[in-house]
């Protein structure tokens, strides 16, 4: 029998380490342009999008181990970096004075001056709007339209159900087009 530490479990243990690494490092290569695009989208920075990525990868990685084989490792890493990014907004006050700087370079370059300014107010309007929604609506409408999830998946990510997922994002699109609607009349 052998003792505890020995040389064969110390390379079983390394074996298992870098099978958790490899497998671990390909979830990360699959995920995580999409990943910093939602954090860029909720975050409203680049930089602090990255930041908060590198902390969602840490999370997941310490978390690893846990995962059950059957789970859905892209709603489960949606889930962590969403909280996360939550938390982010939270820590840094951001969540009633983000910024809308992201609109510098979205205009389009062969339009006149006048149509960039125009684009620009109405992409800053837009902007604003769906800052405005809840934490759980804008993203759940953020998965919905631009990472084209389902509802089920959105639902695991926001820890909640498929049909209240639905509703969230019913709901968030309602008051956006409810907002957008308002400053155009106004």
């Amino acid at each position: 029998m052998e003792q505890p530490g020995s040389f064969s479990q110390l390379c079983l243990m390394m074996v298992i380490a870098m099978m958790v690494n490899v497998d671990f490092e390909a979830l990360v290569d699959a995920h995580s342009r999409e990943l910093y695009a939602y954090l860029w989208r909720m975050l409203g920075n680049a930089a602090e999008a990255q930041d908060c990525l590198q902390e969602s990868y840490f999370k997941a990685y310490r978390a690893y181990g846990r995962l059950d084989e059957t789970a859905n490792t892209r709603a489960w890493l949606y889930k962590i970096a969403t909280n996360t990014g939550l938390t982010w907004l939270k820590k840094r006050g951001l969540m009633d004075r983000r910024s809308v700087d992201f609109v510098e370079g979205l205009a389009s370059h062969g339009a006149g001056v006048e149509a960039q300014v125009e684009i620009r107010v109405r992409l800053a309007e837009v902007h604003a709007a769906v800052q405005r929604l809840p934490d759980k609506q804008r993203a759940a409408l953020m998965l919905r339209k631009y990472h084209e999830m389902d509802y089920a998946e959105i639902g695991a990510a926001l820890s909640c159900s498929p049909e209240s997922a639905r509703a969230n994002v019913y709901q968030g699109l309602k008051k956006l087009r409810d907002q957008l609607v308002d400053e155009v009349a106004g």
